[in-house]
């Protein structure tokens, strides 16, 4: 007897096993699903310079954070674009030799003339990387706009303008 009971429990049980999905059991309320915005949100990894975890590393207090990168593009770009003493202190070696390489384009602005507005848009921090960065977009006198991504190295000291990538 206790042999008959054990297969027909070993039986049952392979059954269940090797049911189609739709025999199985649904869930008791139906899922919904998320979808992504068109757009991506920044995110700011890094965590505040308050929190235990920021304090723990002696890597991590010496990393820019989201809102000082921001506050440092917004003093830098200014509305008309950074003064040359901007330029000299506040920008990084790489930045610097590429604008050596292209006398006739400001490399900063993207541009050959300055625009009559700036604005600094969301900064993305990624630790992982390194970097933080920026929409930068200018305004200019003829009412059109240009874009370009503005990234600042989260270790640099002190902070300054890394590199920009221009938009096409």
């Amino acid at each position: 007897m206790r042999r008959a009971v054990l297969a027909a429990c070993a039986a049952t049980a392979a059954a269940l096993a090797l049911a189609a999905p739709a025999v199985q059991a649904a869930p008791s309320e139906p899922t919904h699903r998320v979808h992504a915005p068109s757009e991506p949100t920044p995110q700011i990894y890094a965590p505040p310079a308050s929190s235990p975890q920021a304090q723990d590393s002696p890597q991590a207090q010496d990393r820019h954070t989201g809102p000082e990168i921001r506050r440092f593009l917004g003093w830098f770009y200014g509305e008309h674009g950074p003064t040359d003493q901007q330029r000299e202190k506040w920008v990084s070696d790489l930045l610097k030799t590429k604008q050596q390489q292209n006398p006739g384009h400001d490399v900063i602005l993207c541009a050959q003339n300055a625009p009559r507005n700036i604005e600094v848009g969301p900064v993305t921090v990624a630790q992982s990387a390194g970097f933080g960065w920026a929409t930068v977009t200018a305004y200019w006198a003829d009412g059109t706009t240009s874009t370009s991504t503005a990234y600042v190295a989260l270790d640099s000291n002190p902070i300054e303008l890394h590199d920009v990538v221009c938009a096409e």
